[in-house]
């Protein structure tokens, strides 16, 4: 069994997320996922970072039981993205303070490019080493552990810019409506995630992320020829 396996078991058992997909749903399920059933349509359309690519947003909270059982399929799906796809993450508090912290930890992280390195370890800390990483002393001490300087890691993570970062973040969450995680956003005008959907299931959800990833390379194309 897998480590991603393992952690999926874990969390899913925690959790009792009504998340896991049946032969049934799947079975229900329309061969073309519809706005307002798989996914909605953002009214307000939200700038990309580059008009000729197209933007895959993934809002997570490294507390959220539904983002970690939804994490193995993710970064699977998202490592076969097109090359014309960008993907990111956002780091999603709502503005609470007692929050703060986690999303202090992803772009810090960022500005350190150590997402890829330990983004799955943070996750790990939360939901099987019962980690809370609620207060910057005790997050100091995790990222000692992983290998990283104290003075460094506090250097970045009490910064300007990391601070910048984190209102942008959550000025992104507010013009994009995010009112839940893990949500998923497709080239600034379409959101989905396991609530959405409507077999709420991982295997229904990414089935529709791919299908608005594709949906929007087409747009891509329409508009350059």
């Amino acid at each position: 069994m897998s480590r991603f396996s393992r952690r999926r078991e874990i969390i899913i058992a925690l959790s009792s997320a009504p998340l896991l997909a049946t032969g049934a749903a799947r079975a229900q399920a329309p061969s073309v996922p519809e706005a307002g059933v798989d996914f909605n349509v953002l009214p307000n359309p939200q700038p990309t970072d580059s008009a000729s690519r197209v933007e895959v947003l993934d809002f997570f909270w490294y507390g959220c039981p539904h983002c970690y059982a939804f994490l193995p399929d993710l970064e699977s799906w998202h490592k076969r993205l097109p090359a014309d796809v960008d993907y990111r993450h956002v780091a999603v508090d709502f503005g609470d303070p007692n929050r703060e912290p986690h999303t202090r930890i992803f772009y810090a992280l960022q500005a350190l490019n150590l997402v890829e390195a330990l983004h799955v370890k943070v996750f790990d800390a939360f939901h099987v080493k019962h980690l809370r990483l609620n207060d910057r002393d005790s997050i100091a001490d995790f990222m000692v552990a992983n290998g990283i300087a104290r003075d460094k890691w506090l250097g970045t993570y009490d910064s300007f810019s990391v601070a910048g970062s984190v209102k942008k973040a959550r000025i992104t969450c507010q013009n994009y409506t995010i009112d839940g995680t893990p949500t998923i956003a497709v080239d600034g005008r379409y959101l989905t995630s396991p609530s959405i959907e409507h077999t709420h299931t991982f295997a229904g959800t990414l089935g529709t992320m791919s299908y608005l990833v594709d949906r929007a390379r087409q747009e891509h194309a329409h508009h350059k020829s």
